[in-house]
């Protein structure tokens, strides 16, 4: 369990947070709507949907833990550990496998529901 934290918050070491979301999240989260960025699930490429996974994890996780200092121990721990860096992996492909239904794979059979 210990081991699966610390890989989610991993991600967030990437991932930037503006500095009154890290100082004060009770007041952010009655601040202004976040940026949308995800306006749509469907992409034009099958890189495209991976970089939109990739993407969620990172803001999932940056919502999730909005310390700066906390990411930074966090990196220092996983960067040398592959299992931690394998979950990061699984939470990309669980958030890519959504993108790709909501592209038909990419347009290359039907829908799931019309079979």
């Amino acid at each position: 369990m210990k081991a699966n934290l610390a890989a989610i918050l991993a991600l967030a070491c990437a991932t930037a947070v503006p500095g009154a979301l890290a100082a004060e999240p009770a007041a952010a989260m009655q601040s202004a709507p976040a940026e949308d960025y995800v306006p749509s699930l469907i992409t034009d490429t099958p890189l495209q949907g991976r970089q939109l996974a990739i993407t969620l994890v990172r803001k999932t996780i940056g919502e999730i833990q909005r310390d700066g200092a906390a990411k930074q121990r966090v990196r220092e721990k996983y960067e040398e550990d592959p299992e931690m860096l394998m979950q990061a992996a699984a939470m990309v492909t669980a958030e890519f496998r959504i993108i790709a239904e909501a592209n038909d794979y990419w347009r290359g059979r039907a829908p799931s529901g019309s079979d």
